[in-house]
């Protein structure tokens, strides 16, 4: 007998999503937008992906604390997540660090974010809390992690990668029994330790965490009161738990959705020049690592009434063509050729021009003759004619920002700097 609906432990649960983030290590690309409201992946915004898994796991209440310039974020979600209705007891509200506590109290860290906003949690009615980072890429069905922190009694459980253990040190890393009880909790550690069974891996920390409300809320006010805390989940409030009550760990390859073309658990921290770039790349492959063509687990967005992409022109050494690319919607690829990128909506590319290994963001215009490569282009930059980037490093940095990997930003700040200086 198959379960109903009501016996979904979703339906009992909300999503709190930290969106407060700038996202520094992504320089320019942060300069006007938090990093949850970056765009990925032609259409969408990292922060989608987070809120996608809760609506696909059966979670229909949903808040989002933003902090850092959070404009876009929030025109975002109102566009594209309007559709949820209180007469269905549904719920998605966007939570600004707005002074409510104190008018001289910003978020001061990831829990005292929940903290301030208890109240509205209270109203929900509900009884788990799954705590998500607003700024990942992955598809995870919550409702198993759910099921594993209610069969285990935990008092919090957390999501974990698999990582391999020599790169271990880069995250907060778990120290595990066999029944995969968190011994302990260790941030960036120089020697990480490794699964029980399996001495190569290590257990990384995903930033989401499932709690019991009523656990979680004394747990807040008691941190609250705290002068010595930091208000932070994995500063303060994790290790306190690991030490003092019922951590258990939760292994994201058993509840990461596949829709049989990925061959592994897929999870990216998109937090770089080189990973956003890389990550967006990577969707351009035969067969691509994240599979975002799977209706089973739809990636919802705001989606724009715009029309389809077109190619014009067919003459040789202008031809409108792309191959092995990503072409969104509304955009015109005109006389140029479009190789192994990833082009958002609105986008257009005149005579001439060729782009190889671009991810160009929306609202690009590229003037004629521009040759680009191995690039980033931020929002409604217009590329002028004849410009040349990823072909010269010294001639890159001069006049853009250029990562170690060779990648190359654009933005229009920079490009307007150059003209100026070149007169």
């Amino acid at each position: 007998m198959q379960a109903g609906p009501n016996s979904r432990l979703s339906t009992q649960a909300m999503a709190f999503v930290l969106a407060g983030g700038r996202g520094s290590r992504l320089k320019e690309l942060t300069d006007r937008r938090a990093k949850p409201a970056v765009y990925f992946g032609g259409k969408t915004r990292i922060i989608d992906f987070a809120l996608s898994n809760a609506l696909n796991s059966g979670i229909r209440k949903m808040a989002i604390a933003t902090q850092y310039k959070a404009h876009s974020l929030i025109r975002h979600c109102q566009r594209g997540w309007s559709f949820f209705r209180a007469e269905r007891n549904e719920y998605l509200d966007i939570l600004p660090a707005s002074q409510r506590v104190n008018e001289n109290k910003w978020y001061l860290g990831t829990a005292d974010a929940v903290t301030q906003n208890i109240d509205i949690v209270d109203s929900y009615g509900i009884k788990y809390v799954v705590i998500l980072a607003g700024d990942h890429i992955y598809k995870m069905d919550y409702e198993i992690m759910l099921r594993q922190h209610v069969e285990t009694g935990a008092d919090v459980t957390i999501g974990c990668l698999t990582v391999p253990r020599k790169d271990a040190s880069a995250f907060g890393v778990m120290d595990v029994d066999q029944s995969g009880r968190i011994l302990s909790f260790l941030e960036k550690p120089k020697d990480p330790p490794a699964i029980p069974g399996d001495p190569g891996h290590a257990l990384a920390s995903m930033g989401i965490y499932v709690f019991n409300w009523d656990f979680l809320r004394a747990l807040l006010i008691e941190d609250a009161e705290d002068a010595n805390s930091s208000h932070d989940f994995g500063n303060d409030l994790i290790p306190d738990i690991v030490k003092n009550g019922k951590a258990m760990a939760h292994r994201f390859a058993e509840s990461c959705v596949k829709s049989g073309l990925e061959s592994e658990p897929y999870w990216r921290d998109v937090g770089t020049i080189d990973a956003f770039w890389q990550a967006n790349i990577d969707l351009t492959d035969f067969v691509p690592k994240l599979d975002l063509y799977d209706k089973k687990w739809p990636i919802w967005t705001y989606a724009e009434i715009v029309p389809p992409a077109k190619f014009v022109h067919d003459e040789d050494g202008r031809r409108g063509m792309a191959i092995s690319s990503l072409v969104s919607g509304d955009c015109i690829v005109s006389g140029s050729e479009v190789r192994n990128s990833l082009l958002f909506t609105g986008c257009r590319t005149h005579s001439f021009s060729a782009l190889d290994y671009v991810v160009a963001l929306p609202k690009v215009i590229v003037h004629r003759r521009a040759q680009l490569k191995n690039c980033v282009i931020d929002r409604g930059v217009i590329i002028p004619e004849g410009l040349v980037v990823g072909e010269d490093p010294e001639e890159d940095e001069r006049w853009f920002r250029r990562t170690g990997e060779g990648i190359v930003l654009v933005t229009q700040d920079m490009l307007d700097a150059r003209a100026a200086k070149l007169g």
